[in-house]
């Protein structure tokens, strides 16, 4: 089989595969939910409403239809890309309440991710650049201590000591009630300041996004920074390296033309990966630090019990990581073969 027809093949199946791999996370979804203890409505009525009255609202919900009939129905919801409507929000749609609060968990991925990128590839081409000297060390522990530490508890220190007692960035939200809010063109405030011209909306935008988003994206930066220097460290080390430092090229434009941009390759292998971690961070990051985002807003349904809302949000959450982890696995693909 020719490497253009191997590619073809690997990228069918991949295709192929995206289907189930999205029918079994939303059917553990629906199930897992299901198994945890609560009542939705208990959270909608208050533990002081009748019993009568209960049983009338999960006969309106649909709760009261055996397991398999809601299944199906959800299934059925699924397929037509209905998310539902929750349960405890006057019946807004889950659709609309993705669209409201995504855009604030997106600046926040953008941002923390750009952080985490700078971060990591800085630190590991430091770290590999100098070996068996202190840099090299004081790789090796950043990046163990930034993948250990808890994201929660490193933000709640953070926010103590930069917002509190120093009071150099914002304790929570997402824009100071003091300024208008820039106008709705993408949701994203620093991109919709910008487009607008507006540079003190811009600048209250990145003083709001600065900690949060530099909290989350240092401790992802550790993965990064660990495949960084090992990968780096071996391509010094390759034929190719030796051969351009025998013909006198400088060792900085070693590092940077040739040894970097091939270390870097499985940097894109595991962008999927930290990008499914990265949505995980969000939540702890948004509670943590309030941020008026969509995770936020799942750890809020969930709290309430609010089925419609929990299931959408990890369905779109899960569609967003599929994708990109197809897009990573397809452009790794090409890459090998092309490189092969």
């Amino acid at each position: 089989m020719s490497r253009s027809k191997a590619l073809q093949y690997y990228i069918t199946v991949r295709l192929l595969l995206t289907p189930l791999m999205l029918w079994t996370i939303t059917t553990i979804v629906f199930l897992l939910l299901r198994a945890t203890p609560g009542d939705p409505a208990d959270a909608i009525l208050g533990n002081r409403a009748t019993e009568s009255a209960k049983e009338e609202l999960r006969k309106q919900l649909g709760l009261d239809l055996p397991l398999w009939l809601q299944y199906l129905n959800y299934l059925g919801q699924l397929l037509r890309l209905d998310l539902g409507t929750s349960l405890t929000s006057q019946g807004q749609n889950v659709w609309d309440i993705i669209g409201q609060y995504f855009p604030a968990t997106l600046e926040l991925a953008i941002f923390s991710m750009s952080v985490a990128l700078i971060v990591g590839i800085g630190v590991g081409t430091l770290s590999a650049s100098r070996p068996g000297t202190i840099f090299d060390l004081g790789g090796q522990l950043f990046g163990i201590i930034t993948y250990s530490l808890p994201m929660f508890w490193v933000g709640m220190l953070l926010q103590l000591i930069f917002a509190v007692q120093l009071g150099w960035f914002p304790n929570s939200n997402r824009f100071p009630p003091s300024i208008p809010t820039p106008t709705h063109i993408t949701g994203l405030y620093t991109v919709d300041s910008l487009l607008a011209g507006n540079l003190t909306q811009f600048f209250a935008a990145i003083h709001h996004l600065a900690l949060p988003s530099i909290t989350l994206g240092v401790l992802l930066s550790g993965i990064f920074e660990r495949i960084v220097r090992v990968n780096l460290k071996q391509t010094l080390q390759a034929d190719y390296v030796e051969a351009a430092r025998a013909r006198g090229i400088p060792e900085g434009k070693i590092l940077v033309s040739h040894a970097l941009k091939n270390a870097l390759i499985p940097v894109i292998t595991v962008l999927g990966l930290t990008f499914a971690s990265l949505l995980g961070g969000a939540l702890l990051t948004e509670v943590t630090f309030s941020w008026p985002g969509l995770a936020n807003r799942l750890y809020e349904a969930i709290s309430l019990r609010d089925y419609p809302i929990v299931q959408g949000v990890l369905v779109f959450f899960a569609g967003i990581v599929v994708i990109a982890s197809i897009i990573i696995d397809i452009l790794n693909a090409y890459l090998t073969y092309s490189l092969g």
